[in-house]
């Protein structure tokens, strides 16, 4: 019983670690097909809909008995979750992945637990008590996170390998054309597209946290989830992207790209996260997220050579902690809870006793 128990605490932490191993490879993939040229809008567009086609027939005989009524409330909640969790949080990350690096990229994406904190106290999810020490860590890490991501954005540094420098020289060797200006406003555009996407992110866990309980169905949510952001993806395409051009696509890296990306990164990365919110909610899911930074980092120099500066380092570093002080408040929070209804439990059992 205690061996199962316990395979039970750690399926949703190496669930998550698969997740992140799937996100970090799609990460360097998406990074090197926007290079090639591929767009990012039909990207997003056709791996929803490879993720749609994959998933749908799958969710239908393995659910069809056990899928409940779709409501009106229902197709409410999943629009909205198609929006924030993947077309509009997608296009957010590949946009400022196109003027960032993967690396940094991943390493923004630690926000994502910390706005989702934010968040969860402005809307009475999560209570914060700021006397306790849980209270304190939880504001500090906060603050920390916050720091961490003002050095990342403001401050580069030098390249800290020589691989990175000897990229880094040949850039500017070839480049010599584009203003440092100019590098700092495409910088600075793609954080402020990255901060967009942790907001997108931070609300679609919240909400699924929320719709998990209303529709248990995962597969078959995670499935309509996918088809209705197919549909907004494809409806923006259409809008912003008048060339058909755009449609074709012929290199081999972009088709193996759009194929990882809707089977892995979307069918199963999403059914992955959707599951962990369920069982652990979304602030635990979202704390795996710097695992991810490691593994895009390790692909990141060896396989595409990006540069990997010192502010980077300093920045992640600092944002780590500050996330993991924020998580160690949250636990010991969770923990004085449960010793507190644990307690209010005992009361009520030895007042019933009392009285029979």
């Amino acid at each position: 019983m205690w061996g199962m128990t316990h395979m039970d605490e750690w399926r949703p932490v190496m669930a998550m670690l698969v997740f992140n191993l799937i996100s970090a490879v799609m990460t360097a993939l998406v990074k090197e097909a926007l290079q090639q040229g591929l767009n990012s809008l039909v990207l997003i567009t056709l791996r929803q809909l490879v993720a749609t086609v994959f998933l749908a027939p799958i969710a239908y005989f393995k659910e069809r008995n056990t899928r409940p009524k779709f409501t009106l409330d229902m197709f409410v909640y999943h629009f909205f979750s198609a929006a924030l969790g993947a077309a509009l949080s997608q296009y957010t990350f590949f946009y400022g992945l196109k003027f960032t690096t993967a690396t940094f990229a991943i390493t923004f994406a630690n926000m994502a637990p910390v706005l989702t904190f934010l968040i969860s106290i402005a809307l009475r999810v999560e209570s914060l008590n700021m006397k306790s020490k849980a209270g304190t860590a939880k504001i500090l890490g906060t603050l920390m996170s916050f720091g961490g991501v003002l050095l990342l954005s403001l401050y580069k540094g030098v390249a800290v390998t020589h691989a990175a420098a000897l990229s880094s020289a040949h850039h500017a060797a070839n480049s010599s054309q584009v203003g440092t200006t100019t590098d700092k406003r495409t910088w600075m555009l793609g954080t402020v597209s990255l901060l967009a996407n942790c907001l997108f992110f931070s609300f679609w866990l919240l909400l699924q946290s929320r719709l998990t309980k209303k529709y248990p169905a995962l597969y078959s949510s995670t499935a309509i989830m996918f088809f209705f952001s197919t549909l907004q993806a494809g409806a923006l395409t259409v809008t912003i992207e008048r060339h058909s051009s755009v449609w074709i696509v012929t290199r081999r890296l972009e088709i193996l790209t759009i194929l990882y990306s809707g089977i892995m990164a979307s069918a199963a990365g999403f059914l992955i996260m959707t599951w962990c919110v369920h069982k652990r909610g979304p602030v635990f899911t979202a704390a795996f997220i710097p695992v991810i930074q490691i593994m895009v980092a390790i692909i990141d120099f060896f396989f595409l050579h990006e540069q990997i500066y010192f502010g980077s380092i300093l920045g992640s570093a600092l944002m780590i902690f500050g996330l993991y002080l924020l998580l160690w408040g949250k636990k010991k929070d969770a923990a004085a809870c449960c010793t507190d209804n644990k307690q209010v439990d005992e009361e009520a059992d030895n007042k019933q006793g009392a009285t029979s």
